[in-house]
């Protein structure tokens, strides 16, 4: 049986491409032991997440000015001594192109993994930038 893609038009689709994204994530030999090392609570994190890329998706939910992932990914770096590498952006990316591209279509999808690039490239550059003033 040949499954759909679907485009992303309300929470429950977005949730459903928050939750298939990171199953994989927690599986994957590089960030699975980051992220299962660092999320506490996976069902408030996933749900965080989803109102997140609602309101990117979206432009609904509870997200709006709820989120600052600079400070929150360079506190990961944080805590996993200062080992985040580019690697790690790369696969995050991967893991993302591939689970929209596999369940989902439409301008939305598209707009996910062009917003998604953009915020792993950010991201990582604030990381290393943050850890030239640790130095």
């Amino acid at each position: 049986m040949i499954s759909e893609k679907k485009e992303i038009k309300n929470r429950k689709q977005v949730a459903t491409l928050i939750r298939s994204f990171y199953t994989k994530v927690r599986l994957h030999a590089d960030l699975g032991p980051i992220f299962n090392g660092i999320v506490e609570d996976w069902e408030e994190h996933l749900e965080r997440l989803t109102d997140f890329w609602e309101m990117i998706l979206l432009q609904t939910g509870p997200g709006a000015g709820k989120f600052s992932p600079v400070p929150v990914h360079k506190e990961v770096d944080r805590r996993v001594n200062h080992h985040l590498e580019e690697q790690h952006f790369l696969s995050w990316l991967g893991l993302w192109f591939e689970t929209v591209e596999q369940n989902f279509e439409g301008e939305a999808a598209a707009y996910a993994k062009v917003h998604a690039q953009r915020m792993a490239h950010i991201l990582f550059f604030r990381i290393m930038e943050s850890r030239k003033t640790v130095e």
